[in-house]
């Protein structure tokens, strides 16, 4: 009875949880409606709620502002609501940051996420998963005392919370995987691991790193 239960909930966990994450996504969706007066909202007109409708108004709404953002008009409105944003104190920090890290996430030339590597985390001789961002400002180099990595530690299995930290990357380890790769194993909890991740040699190593903090 035992593996006959196992195997009713390997079916219906998966199933249940991705039924879970899509109703919540149209619930949340759905409240885009509210955007709308009430006499233009369908259930005014027709007298009952048509679930989905918001994910319709939503894709609307991004569509026409990615088709205003992409014109000479656009780019001069946006520039213009941003110089608003920018005069308003620690408005403008929230902002700026955010943007910064969505036009590095969400642009096609992109590039959030260089590498994937080992670092010792939270403590040492605990190894988790990590990935490259980049190499620390030269204001906070020369505080460290030897020459560090920039990484981004994701917590299981919600990989947008985590941790960035500066580490020595003599105490790194490239992997030999995709970022994707590694995104699964992470959010996996290590369940689902690639075909062939181990460290790379620490010639490959040395170069893979260099080339993804651009030094």
């Amino acid at each position: 009875m035992k593996r006959y239960l196992i195997a009713g909930l390997l079916v219906w966990v998966p199933l249940g949880i991705t039924i879970w994450v899509l109703h919540f996504l149209l619930t949340s969706l759905d409240q885009t409606m509210l955007l709308l007066p009430e006499a233009l909202r369908p259930e005014h007109w027709l007298g009952f709620r048509i679930p989905g409708l918001g994910v319709v108004l939503a894709f609307a709404i991004l569509l026409g502002t990615g088709v205003i953002a992409a014109n000479i008009l656009g780019q001069r409105l946006i520039r213009w609501w941003e110089s608003i944003l920018a005069r308003i104190p620690f408005v403008k920090s929230i902002y700026s940051s955010v943007k910064q890290v969505s036009d590095t996430v969400l642009s096609d030339s992109g590039n959030a996420f260089r590498k994937a590597l080992l670092v010792e985390f939270p403590h040492p001789h605990a190894w988790t998963i990590a990935f490259l961002t980049g190499a620390p400002s030269p204001g906070v180099a020369r505080h460290l005392g030897e020459e560090c990595v920039s990484v981004y530690v994701p917590t299981t299995p919600n990989p947008t919370s985590g941790y960035f930290i500066m580490v020595p990357r003599s105490r790194t380890r490239e992997l030999d995987m995709t970022v994707d790769e590694a995104l699964k194993y992470v959010v996996s909890m290590g369940v689902v691991a690639p075909r062939d991740g181990g460290a790379l040699p620490p010639a490959s190593r040395r170069a893979a790193i260099d080339a993804g903090t651009g030094s």
